[in-house]
């Protein structure tokens, strides 16, 4: 365990950071490493598989239940050095980790058909994404283990070990995409199924190598026995903090589901450019994420230890990098988006489209940077119904508004992306104004 309430605030945040980043862009390479060699199948594939894994907005909604839960409420423990009662957080988060992972499975399997059949923009569209998900819905389920032990130790300010098993994964999975997807070497291409089955093995060897980790190394919590046993009133104390940040990720996934309904008419090139330039927005955004993210443990150490100025200084250090590194990458799509749209699909339609959304929606990065600190700071403060607040109100003005214009007369798609930008700007400067009030209310303990 790493004591983050002494020393310098912003070495702990460039410490944890760091290896955060290292560890989200190597999650990030699954999907990019799978949309490379998708998009060699066509613009069916792209818009299918993309379309497909907005599910993965739905399993990070379950996932982010459990691990801001376990972050907020073990850090907590950490900060007031009780360890006993970190152990036992660690251990319910795992039980609770394997029932959300069978909710995955039947939930996955059951829908998937559904699913496809309402976002798809056409049969082959609704082909790729179904072959796509029936491989990927198993390694959905293992993503609850990963998360929870990873969570765990990023609680305790231990952030290394979860960076070297996502390096060994991405490895693994990026040796298997082009064989199961592209057929090299065997003659036999699966297709969109083969990213599926890419990813999903990748993350059953990578569960493996944590648990082992956590059995040979791991010093500070351990599995026990006497403490996997449901216990309500823990489960409780977890699902008060998880539910509103995992809502957070349910109303993301409406957001976006929205999205590529209301684009269908434009067709399957619309889609996949969308596709295509949200994911290459979510891989941008991991240095702010990781700055974000390393907020959290370290605000919540030191409000389990009742320092209430270190952790106004967590935020206020995180805000500034964060902000900071956004406006850089605004600059950066500006300048080189379409070079690196060009990338991964050599379709101009898809680049047109994928190009046109980057280019307006960077407009909002530095809100987004924002964003992540603020919810940083509720989970670290352990109430994160501020959040889902904020989300729900970007919904709000984002979606009723949208439905609006695509029903008039002349609609554009350039018309989606700029009423986003301005609603992410009020979502900023909402959360913003929550974070002060938390603030105001959580730390009176320093008077």
């Amino acid at each position: 365990m790493k004591d983050l309430t002494r020393g310098p605030i912003p070495r702990h945040l460039v410490e944890m950071s760091i290896p955060i980043a290292v560890g989200l862009l190597l999650q990030t390479l699954y999907y990019l490493v799978d949309l490379y060699f998708v998009a060699r199948l066509g613009e069916a594939a792209i818009a299918g598989v993309s379309a497909a894994g907005n599910l993965w907005f739905i399993v990070l909604a379950l996932t982010q239940v459990l691990g801001v839960s376990t972050v907020a409420l073990m850090s907590h423990a950490a900060g007031r050095k009780d360890r006993g009662e970190a152990n036992h957080v660690f251990n319910q988060a795992i039980t609770l980790a394997g029932v959300c992972a069978g909710v995955t499975l039947v939930g996955g399997f059951g829908f998937a058909g559904w699913y496809m059949d309402t976002l798809g923009a056409n049969a082959a569209t609704r082909e790729a994404g179904l072959s796509f998900l029936y491989a990927f819905i198993p390694g959905l389920a293992l993503q609850y283990p990963l998360v929870v032990t990873g969570s765990a130790l990023r609680a305790t300010g231990i952030v290394k070990p979860g960076m070297v098993v996502q390096a060994v994964t991405v490895l693994i999975n990026a040796a298997l995409a082009p064989v199961l997807i592209g057929g090299w070497g065997t003659g036999v291409s699966l297709g969109p199924a083969g990213a599926g089955w890419a990813s999903t093995i990748a993350v059953a060897l990578g569960n493996a190598m944590i648990l082992v980790y956590f059995a040979k190394l791991e010093k500070y919590v351990a599995f026990d026995r006497g403490h996997l046993s449901p216990r309500l009133a823990t489960w409780k104390r977890m699902l008060v903090i998880g539910i509103p940040a995992g809502g957070e990720f349910v109303l993301m996934a409406v957001y976006v589901g929205l999205i590529y309904w209301i684009i269908r008419p434009f067709g399957a090139a619309a889609q996949a450019g969308f596709g295509l330039g949200s994911r290459l927005m979510q891989s941008i955004f991991l240095p702010a994420m990781a700055v974000a993210f390393a907020a959290a443990p370290i605000a919540g150490q030191n409000y389990g230890a009742k320092l209430g100025e270190r952790v106004r200084a967590t935020f206020t250090a995180s805000v500034t990098g964060c902000v900071a590194i956004m406006l850089a990458l605004t600059l950066l799509i500006q300048v080189i988006g379409r070079a690196l749209i060009a990338v991964f699909t050599q379709d101009p339609a898809v680049i047109d489209y994928a190009f046109g959304f980057l280019s307006m929606i960077s407009w909002n990065f530095a809100a987004v940077g924002l964003v992540f600190c603020c919810s940083s700071m509720f989970q670290a403060l352990g109430n994160t119904w501020p959040s889902l607040i904020s989300v729900g109100t970007r919904l709000a003005t984002f979606a009723i508004p949208a439905l609006w214009i695509s029903m008039r007369p002349g609609f554009e798609i350039e018309q989606i992306w700029l009423l986003s930008v301005v609603t992410v700007w009020l979502q900023a400067m909402l959360s913003f104004l929550l974070v002060r009030q938390q603030l105001g209310r959580r730390l009176a303990f320093t008077a």
